[in-house]
């Protein structure tokens, strides 16, 4: 099996080279680019499995080149935002992010991060032996293809986004919290923000194109019904 393709987006040359050296020791084939617009066409020509991209970035900040990514590709992005900016984390998850780290931040908390997001990507990520397509009356979802109906109509979900709509589908009727979300998709050592699961299933119900699907359970979490 050939290795995963990382492409790291940072302007600072530190950040550059500690990351590729870990990425190295584990065998990652890695390419880096230090400015926005860079990265943007190496991410085109390149094709990475996994984006580590900077909020602040010269010529093109991270959410615009997130923005523009976005229109073409749903490839897994991890974002690095600084630690007192609570907005960049926010503003990146809506545009499209699908996990974040706070600088300063730990290679080897890093590495764990693509590890799990990897896995995830290879459908690995969820409980083995769940292969059977869960079908609904509005809804079908097929673990093993990683695929989602809403009647016939095929719907296009990010990697993360199929794992929290299965995770919710496989718990029909049951309301999950948000800190049961996050230890089903993100992993026990996930230490971000439990918004990252609002954020994500606002993009679900935005494309399911109805609401009803996941219902929002005030104070505790979310439950999946097709009613």
């Amino acid at each position: 099996m050939a290795p995963a393709k990382i492409l790291v987006i940072d302007d600072e040359p530190s950040i550059q080279s500690v990351v590729a050296a870990y990425l190295k020791v584990e065998g990652y084939d890695y390419q880096t680019a230090a400015d926005g617009r860079g990265g943007l066409s190496l991410a085109r020509t390149f094709k990475p499995d996994i984006i580590i991209l900077d909020v602040m970035l010269p010529g093109m900040d991270g959410i615009e080149l997130l923005a523009n990514l976005r229109r073409e590709s749903n490839v897994y992005v991890i974002m690095l935002t600084a630690r007192t900016e609570e907005t960049d984390k926010i503003v990146g998850l809506s545009v499209g992010a699908d996990d974040y780290l706070t600088k300063p931040f730990s290679p080897r908390e890093l590495i764990a991060r693509i590890k799990a997001a990897l896995r995830r990507i290879q459908g690995n990520s969820q409980t083995p032996g769940i292969t059977s397509v869960l079908a609904f009356t509005h809804l079908r979802i097929d673990p093993a293809a990683r695929r989602v109906w809403v009647d016939d109509r095929l719907i296009d979900l990010t990697a993360v986004e199929f794992d929290l709509l299965l995770a919710l589908a496989q718990h029909n009727g049951i309301v999950l919290s948000r800190e049961k979300l996050i230890e089903i998709v993100w992993g026990y050592n996930y230490y971000g923000d439990s918004r990252v699961v609002d954020v994500h299933i606002g993009h679900i119900r935005q494309k399911l194109g109805n609401d009803q699907f996941v219902e929002t359970i005030r104070g505790v979490g979310y439950r999946f019904e097709d009613k």
